[in-house]
């Protein structure tokens, strides 16, 4: 069979773990393909909030195979929390989750050296999480990281300590003060019950479940503009965010991938430094930061609040190969007598609808197009058809402007609060 791809196409925090757990009965295996603890994927469950943010966000639905893949980092710690928090719900981990052995650790040394290199900056701070992603991918691609298969050899302590005593050195070099031994124990109690897991050669274990017609769905992490290489650079995470992640991150051929469901909120919200054209500095944006709860999921820090930037979706759309649109958060903008969309930019006198090389070092003027609000009971919407007429203009318009169907729309934080166009295609 196929995989299809679920991904954000703004800077994270779409909304893309409840859409997966919607998803999630269509299919047989969900697969996170990269990223790490710094991700925060959201599902309101039975009135209670879970936050996972390594587990796969099916991991709730009975019967479904949750992989983490090769392109994830892994925090033992976090993990090991995130598997007490899912089982308090009367899930049973083990049988539903599998990691796979090229997945990459976080050491405690990782974490520390992303925190002493972020506050070497001042403030040239590029926001990190400090969960050590970062530093955990320098040492991938500078081939002496450690791999969760790493901890069924013999001489897994030694390889530890090996790279560890390389962190200490990189370490001297920052004023900064850290305790190791404090997280040691830990991480390596951690590490015991990660032993426990369904460990996998996960490039095998997808790929001959895709020959005996499984269905796959890649779930994506952060989002499309955070990506290493297409995102608003250096502001961007340390891993692919878009389509090409799930190659790589997997192990499957360009050829198995079919759907790409592209996410966006209703608005836009982006956490930490780095440029964000539509951002409201003003009391709008406040007003929209209280009403959607803009807050991290990972780090409890307020996210930065602005409308939909048509020119950058157009531009994740392309990367990633978007084949069908949803959108978050509308209930969020319920009440509000007018909203607004970026059509384009105005770049030293000249509009552009492309985003240019660098948007940090470039003047950006966004040109809006607004809408009258809407407003309506949201609890007794149940289809399309009962939409606020307003609500259904304003979407209308991002499927023209994208060339691209919205066949879901999230009309609340609830498990059920979706509402869907098209049952044979969304």
């Amino acid at each position: 069979m196929t995989v299809d791809v679920l991904l954000g196409l703004q800077w994270g925090d779409e909304g893309k773990g409840k859409i997966v757990d919607y998803l999630a009965p269509k299919y047989d295996i969900i697969a996170r393909f990269q990223g790490g603890p710094n991700a925060g994927h959201t599902l309101i469950l039975g009135g209670e909030k879970f936050v996972l943010h390594t587990i796969p966000s099916g991991i709730f639905s009975e019967g479904l195979m949750n992989v983490i893949g090769n392109g994830v980092v892994i925090d033992p710690c976090t993990l090991e929390k995130e598997i007490a928090l899912v089982a308090s719900n009367n899930v049973n981990v083990n049988e539903r989750l599998y990691v796979s052995r090229k997945a990459h650790l976080i050491m405690p040394t990782h974490k520390i050296l992303d925190a002493a290199k972020e506050h070497s900056k001042g403030e040239k701070k590029i926001g990190s999480t400090l969960r050590g992603i970062g530093p955990t991918y320098m040492d991938k691609t500078g081939r002496n990281g450690l791999r969760v298969g790493d901890i069924e050899h013999p001489n897994f302590k030694k390889r530890y300590e090996a790279l560890k005593q390389k962190h200490l050195n990189l370490l001297s070099i920052y004023d900064f003060e850290f305790n190791v031994e404090e997280e040691e124990k830990q991480w390596f109690d951690s590490i015991e019950n990660l032993r426990k897991l369904n460990l996998i050669d996960s490039e095998y274990f997808i790929n001959n479940h895709l020959k005996e017609g499984k269905k796959v769905l890649a779930e994506g992490a952060q989002g499309s503009m955070l990506d290493v290489d297409y995102g608003t650079y250096p502001f961007v995470t340390s891993s692919n965010t878009t389509t090409s992640g799930v190659c790589t991150g997997l192990g499957v051929p360009p050829s198995r991938i079919q759907k790409v469901y592209g996410i966006t909120k209703a608005y836009c919200t982006r956490v930490g430094a780095g440029p964000f054209p539509t951002e409201l500095h003003d009391a709008m944006g406040e007003k929209i930061r209280k009403a959607g709860g803009e807050f991290g999921a990972t780090t409890g820090r307020p996210r930065r609040c602005g409308w939909i930037d048509l020119p950058a979706l157009k531009y994740a759309s392309m990367l990633n190969g978007v084949t069908e649109l949803i959108v978050t958060k509308a209930d969020v903008l319920n009440e509000f007598d007018s909203v607004s969309l970026c059509t384009k930019y105005k770049i030293n006198g000249q509009e552009t609808e492309q985003l240019p090389h660098s948007i940090k070092d470039n003047d950006i003027t966004p040109v809006y197009k607004d809408f009258d609000g809407w407003s309506g009971d949201f609890n007794a919407i149940d289809d399309f058809t009962h939409i606020p007429a307003n609500l259904f203009t304003y979407l209308r318009y991002i499927e023209d402007s994208m060339e691209l169907p919205i066949n879901i729309v999230s009309i609340g934080p609830g498990r059920n609060q979706i509402i869907v166009k098209d049952l044979q295609t969304a």
